[in-house]
């Protein structure tokens, strides 16, 4: 579950960072028939490697079969992935919803397609897989059920961001100005996301159990004894839920919900057959110890934390990866104009930020709240035997090897080892407990010092001198490179200074690309906006921002930014006729930001309807 956790907001982060292209890679018929032709790749290609696994059952240990089993899913996981993201980036599928008028109004059904789309991704493994899943562990759990039971212990996950977004995209299309005022700024955006946040923590159990179809466990004699552990530890609760995860036969408890009126303690069918009566007492104080020693509000404080530190470091990232000279030497030589590589380097950033922080940091505390729960059973009984056994049970029940770690556990054979030490001398339960509580402390310190140095490259002085300066010396140094002066670098050199205001630079820039390549289309559609719409009387030049605009328009009348400059080049000189016959293009050749260009059309036909001085 936690590993489909990662793949899933890795496919979120994906999409979400994807600007959008004009000009999509491949024709509509292209693209479907390449969508198709990489699905049935995918299919086939994930179908051979699991009957590749069968082929081999028989002559491979128990253990040995697990740890390919798993090897497998999360290697065909990460390809499920891949394929996403080729989908997004290389086939622009996105680009080709946009004109729709849902997906305008309401941006979360069109995620919540895509997304849809990555689940039918991961079902292919599932489906795939279910043979050797069956041989191996020797479950009777059809394939129907085992695609169905991986979706709904899945998707979940992303209850959070569907209702967020949800609730964002109705709050923006309320005809009121306070919800936009507030959504629009990052002061409002991080408290609504707070907001919304701990209203799924603390409500969204009650949501996800309906979603499970659990229901109130009717075993009289187990509910009895979970009852008695629960009220000798102090925990309250709304419901003991049987867990219909795989029909109930997977070996397992848990528990969810930071507040009494909204938890719920879930128990497996698996469960109450397998261990004795002493065994689930042992394994509901492991789930009991998570409450109690607040794992479950800590996940919510390192999920915030996440979101401060990828907040924090989003700038710093980039400029570690683009101030290595041989990439950006390479990126530039691609000929890739500036935004989309800031754009790329970014979702980058974002992507590997969210890899480290999950596997590593947010791991190693999940591997020793594990512990901790372990060793909470003390609290309540007089030796952890009976938790010892379940874990050898468990060996047994799964197949599992007891050495297998994962990123979010120890080992099981670690974890007896460590109840041993306990056996012998409790005081190995304050050394863990100690060592739980001074890595919360290091990191809340670290949080800190990132929040401040973050804050620093954003909205400080420092980040103002990194982001005026960093591409203008990148490109500088290129441009002082004998032989190394082309039209692109001083293009974008151009536009660097024009988004700094230093327009007079930014002309020269232009000027000094165009004496180079007179034909260079971006230049001549940035150099004619600048002429265009330039407020000094210094640089402000309407009829040579027309015939810029005019040329740049016969090499390029696919762009609708390229007939958007020269509408409002026509505009500027008087010209409005032509200015709405170029507007009207452009709107129709637009596929993003449409709202852009309808205000310029209504903007240009304004100016024909008004009256003359």
């Amino acid at each position: 579950m936690f590993s489909n956790f990662i793949y899933f907001i890795i496919a979120l982060l994906v999409y979400a960072t994807y600007q959008p292209s004009d000009q999509t890679n491949f024709e509509p018929t292209e693209t479907i028939v390449l969508f198709a032709a990489l699905t049935i790749f995918f299919f086939l290609f994930s179908k051979r490697q699991f009957k590749r696994l069968e082929q081999k059952a028989l002559n491979t240990s128990q253990s040995e079969l697990d740890q390919q089993f798993s090897s497998t899913t999360t290697k065909q996981s990460i390809a499920a992935i891949v394929l996403f993201a080729a989908d997004i980036y290389g086939l622009n599928l996105s680009s080709f919803f946009n004109t729709v008028k849902v997906f305008q109004i309401i941006p979360t059904l069109e995620a919540l397609l895509f997304m849809s789309l990555f689940i039918t991704y991961l079902s292919i493994v599932w489906y795939n897989g279910h043979g050797a899943y069956r041989f191996i562990y020797g479950t009777h759990l059809d394939r129907s059920a085992y695609v169905w039971s991986n979706i709904t212990l899945s998707v979940p996950i992303l209850l959070p961001w569907l209702l967020l977004s949800g609730m964002t995209d109705v709050l923006l299309s309320l005809p009121f100005e306070l919800p936009r005022k507030i959504m629009n700024t990052p002061e409002g955006e991080i408290a609504t996301f707070l907001v919304f946040l701990l209203a799924i923590a603390l409500f969204g159990p009650v949501v996800i159990q309906k979603f499970w179809r659990c229901r109130p466990l009717e075993n009289i004699y187990f509910r009895k004894r979970i009852e008695i552990v629960c009220a000798q530890a102090g925990l309250r609760y709304a419901d003991i839920l049987y867990w219909p995860i795989f029909g109930g036969r997977m070996l397992t408890a848990g528990v969810m919900g930071l507040v009494g009126r909204f938890r719920y303690i879930l128990v497996t069918k698996a469960l109450l057959q397998v261990l004795n009566p002493d065994e689930v007492d042992a394994v509901i104080a492991h789930e009991v110890g998570h409450v109690k020693r607040h794992h479950l509000l800590f996940y919510l404080f390192f999920f915030i934390g996440y979101m401060v530190i990828a907040y924090a470091t989003f700038d710093l990232i980039v400029y570690l990866i683009i101030f290595s000279e041989p990439i950006y030497r390479f990126l530039f030589a691609t000929g890739i104009n500036r935004t989309t590589i800031t754009t790329g380097l970014l979702s980058l950033a974002i992507i590997v930020n969210f890899l480290v922080y999950f596997r590593f940091l947010f791991g190693y505390f999940m591997r020793n709240f594990e512990r901790q729960a372990d060793a909470f059973v003390y609290t309540l009984f007089d030796n952890a035997l009976p938790l010892i056994s379940t874990f050898n049970k468990i060996v047994v029940a799964s197949g599992q090897s007891p050495e297998k770690p994962n990123w979010h556990h120890f080992s099981i054979r670690e974890r007896v080892e460590f109840l041993k030490q306990c056996e012998v001398d409790r005081s190995w339960i304050k050394r863990h407990d100690r060592k739980v509580r001074n890595s919360i402390v290091v990191f809340t310190v670290l949080l800190v010092a990132v929040s401040i140095t973050g804050y620093q490259l954003k909205f400080g002085q420092t980040g103002k001198h990194l982001n005026d300066k960093f591409w203008e010396a990148v490109i500088q140094d290129m441009i002082s490179r004998e032989g190394r002066a082309t039209p692109q670098l001083y293009g974008q050199l151009g536009d660097i200074y024009f988004n700094r205001g230093q327009f007079d630079k930014a002309a020269s820039s232009y000027q000094n690309a165009l004496d180079l390549d007179a034909n260079q289309v971006i230049v001549l559609n940035n150099y004619a906006w600048l002429l265009a719409t330039c407020e000094d009387p210094a640089v402000h030049n309407p009829a040579k921002a027309l015939q810029l605009a005019q040329k740049a328009a016969s090499i390029d009348k696919e762009s609708p930014y390229i007939m958007d400059t020269l509408a409002e080049s026509y505009y500027i000189n008087g010209r409005s006729t032509q200015a709405v016959k170029a507007a009207a293009t452009a709107l129709d050749l637009a596929r993003a930001n449409r709202t852009y260009y309808k205000k310029q059309l209504e903007k240009f036909k304004a100016a024909i309807e008004a009256p003359a001085d």
